[in-house]
């Protein structure tokens, strides 16, 4: 009942008295000076919100008018909810579970609609391989976009869940800086900058860089960074832009998901109390997770005329990542996993060594045309090509012959397994051809029609065998979906979409993934009554084939279902309120069955609430914000044991003054120190909630 009740709150909220603007900016709203930035990037910030985006659609289109539900998270939304990852900008939409196995400062994970998402970075993809990259900066960009359901069409290799697209920040033709210093929970200290200028007439130039020096709530963990993001933008005309980004990140950090047994976590162990929550397993100064990543952009876009645009971007990635750990062993015998006759205190121990390099170079590039088929009806006309190649090679070591008292480790005795295997190589080519209609008729209804065709060849070495695997897949797929306005700003939609994912890998008995398809229907209905309200209602179902999940037999394993389908509905508004209130509301649910029955581990309800609350004043302006997650209890079962991990409630919350050109920040997420599980696996580990974390941050802005 109580995600129920959450959500029918926004019934309430969105019926009330007659809205008006309210008098303060609400994180992403327009300051004044910042018009011509807002009106460069082709976004309208309506109270921290965006009211058009290319997400859906790679044209800029009024979210009103697109058949999907969409995200957009600005930046001053996500980084006054406390966020300091990129799961943390996407909890609070609807259909997204964050940080899924508990906060990773190694990589960010989420699921949209039950499934893994993909993340992208400027409509290309980013992430190509766990564990061979590290995490990105939320600081290093505009918003954040989640699209929901399959992708495909216009994405490529798109998950059939959704995707999560991040919008670098870019140049703009005004001088600005925004400088924070920030000290938080675990002796977290940072400087973070973003330095914008217009050089003349025809050039900017931006810089965007984070230096941090962090503990975790694991003892032995950093979470340490650097990273700087420059960019410039040659504008010659009007009709032209050229934009060109760098990036340099290092991070140095280890990690916070110990894998630690169900038996003495979740479940009791029989002779001995609870673990410590965050127990560090493994060894102090070997255990380490540390990258180095270079990231080089291009994006040209001219406008021939009024109605015929082409756009070019490119972006090559260099990957260096050193990753070192430990963690126990349950896997064997999850529900009995300790050494016979040690009164439950020693347990296997498993000791890992990766080097890894991953390079990437990616290229989208598309033509645009606006034309008219009669008076009332436009049709903006994409067609498009893309190319991505992606190699990772990996070394790694593995040894299983250690044994530990859990309960008191002895650090210094823990083996460094040393690198000795040769390294692995997998090389994917995908090329894609993509062409999409979007026809606007008498400005009410909006119907859009899309088809793509995908190859990629696939090159991969097993050093077991000394063989080599090359595979080429190939798909057509399609989308089309249909919105129209039918009265006091309700549109209701349809649409129907299709996706193709190539997986590299491969299963336990060694042969390569196959891709992994599927299709949606999905019908709902937006409701935009004026400006400052948007409420989306949505159902789906979605059915796919090939998802790769845990082996039965072989929990280290994965092999691919047969067939799954997963059935939900969301609803996600945001409404400004009499009074200077912000307020934001989400709720989804999941239903995902397969072959075996119930697919395990995820969420079947979540549910969240954001309001924040502008006090102007003569002396300073006061924001207060407060926010609420719920994430619903899940299953995970085997032929051994069903295990439930609990529902949490998470409280954050804001306290923010500004005086002038300065900001006092004060965010705390995880209020009340709700220490519950992420998730509990019946393989045999268990992975814990973060704690409570508070920054406190001081900000100059001009």
């Amino acid at each position: 009942m109580k995600p129920i009740i959450l959500a029918g709150t926004a019934f309430i909220a969105l019926s009330a008295s007659p809205v008006r603007a309210a008098a303060g900016p609400e994180g992403g709203g327009v300051r004044a000076g910042d018009e011509v930035a807002a009106e460069a990037q082709h976004d309208i910030l309506i109270e921290g919100r965006v009211d058009r985006t290319s997400a859906g659609s790679k044209t800029d289109t009024p979210l009103i008018e697109v058949p999907q539900p969409l995200t957009v998270i600005p930046e001053d939304v996500y980084l006054a909810q406390g966020a300091i990852n990129i799961a943390d900008t996407v909890r609070y939409a609807a259909g997204v579970n964050a940080d899924a196995y508990g906060r990773d400062t190694r990589v960010d994970t989420f699921t949209v609609r039950g499934v893994d998402a993909l993340q992208f970075r400027d409509g290309m993809r980013d992430i190509f391989s766990f564990y061979a990259s590290i995490a990105s900066d939320p600081y290093n960009f505009s918003r954040v976009e989640v699209v929901r359901g399959p992708a495909s069409v216009l994405f490529g290799q798109g998950s059939i869940g959704g995707i999560v697209n991040l919008v670098s920040k870019t140049p703009l033709f005004t001088n600005s800086a925004d400088v924070n210093l920030v000290y938080g929970s675990y002796d977290r200290k940072e400087v973070l900058a973003d330095l914008n200028g217009r050089l003349g007439d025809t050039l900017a130039a931006r810089i965007v860089a984070r230096v941090r020096d962090a503990d975790t709530y694991v003892d032995h963990v950093p979470d340490d960074r650097v990273m700087i993001a420059p960019s410039i933008t040659w504008r010659p005309g009007a009709s032209t832009d050229v934009t060109l980004l760098g990036l340099y990140q290092d991070d140095k950090t280890g990690s916070t998901s110990n894998f630690l047994p169900v038996i003495g976590t979740l479940r009791p162990n029989r002779d001995n109390p609870p673990l410590p929550r965050y127990l560090f397993v493994g060894k102090p100064g070997y255990d380490r997770y540390d990258g180095r990543l270079l990231q080089g952009s291009g994006m040209v876009t001219h406008r021939f005329t009024d109605d015929l645009k082409i756009s070019l971007k490119a972006r090559y990635i260099d990957s260096d990542l050193d990753y070192f750990t430990h963690y126990t062993n349950s896997y064997g015998n999850p529900t009995d996993p300790y050494v016979a006759g040690s009164n439950g205190r020693l347990i296997p121990l498993i000791a890992g060594s990766s080097v890894a390099r991953l390079n990437v170079f990616s290229t989208d590039n598309n033509v645009q045309w606006r034309f008219h088929t009669g008076a009332a009806v436009e049709h903006v006309l994409l067609a498009g090509v893309d190319y991505s190649w992606n190699q990772v090679r990996k070394s790694d070591n593995y040894d299983y012959s250690q044994v530990i008292d859990l309960y008191d480790i002895d650090y210094a005795s823990i083996v460094e397994p040393k690198l000795v295997a040769p390294f692995t190589g997998d090389t994917q080519k995908q090329l894609g051809l993509y062409v999409q209609d979007q026809i606007r008729m008498w400005d009410r209804v909006s119907v859009v029609l899309g088809a793509r065709r995908d190859r990629v060849r696939g090159t991969s070495l097993d050093i077991n065998s000394g063989t080599t695997t090359r595979t080429t897949d190939s798909a057509t797929t399609y989308r089309a979906g249909i919105i129209g306005e039918v009265g006091a700003g309700v549109s209701p939609f349809f649409s129907y979409t299709e996706s193709f994912q190539p997986i590299a890998g491969r299963t336990t008995a060694g042969d390569p993934f196959r891709p992994q398809t599927g299709h949606q229907f999905e019908g709902g209905v937006k409701w935009q009554p004026d400006r400052a309200t948007l409420v989306t209602l949505t159902g789906f179902r979605i059915k796919e084939r090939n998802r790769p999940v845990a082996d039965p037999a072989n929990p280290m394993g994965q092999i691919q279902a047969g067939e799954l389908v997963t059935k939900g509905f969301e609803l996600e508004a945001t409404r400004t309120l009499p009074g200077n209130y912000d307020l934001s509301l989400a709720y989804g649910f999941n239903d995902v069955t397969g072959d075996t029955g119930e697919i395990g581990y995820l969420s079947r309800h979540t549910a969240s609430a954001w309001a924040t609350k502008t006090i102007p004043g003569d002396w300073a302006t006061l924001r207060l914000g407060a926010g609420v997650r719920y994430l619903g209890q899940q299953s995970s079962g085997n032929p051994f044991w069903t295990l439930v991990t609990p529902a949490r409630t998470m409280v954050d919350a804001l306290v923010e003054m500004e005086r002038d050109s300065w900001r006092l920040r004060l965010n705390a997420t995880n209020l009340f120190d709700n220490r519950g599980y992420a998730t509990c696996l019946a393989r045999g580990d268990c992975f814990v909630s973060a704690p409570r974390n508070v920054m406190l941050s001081l900000g100059y802005r001009l």
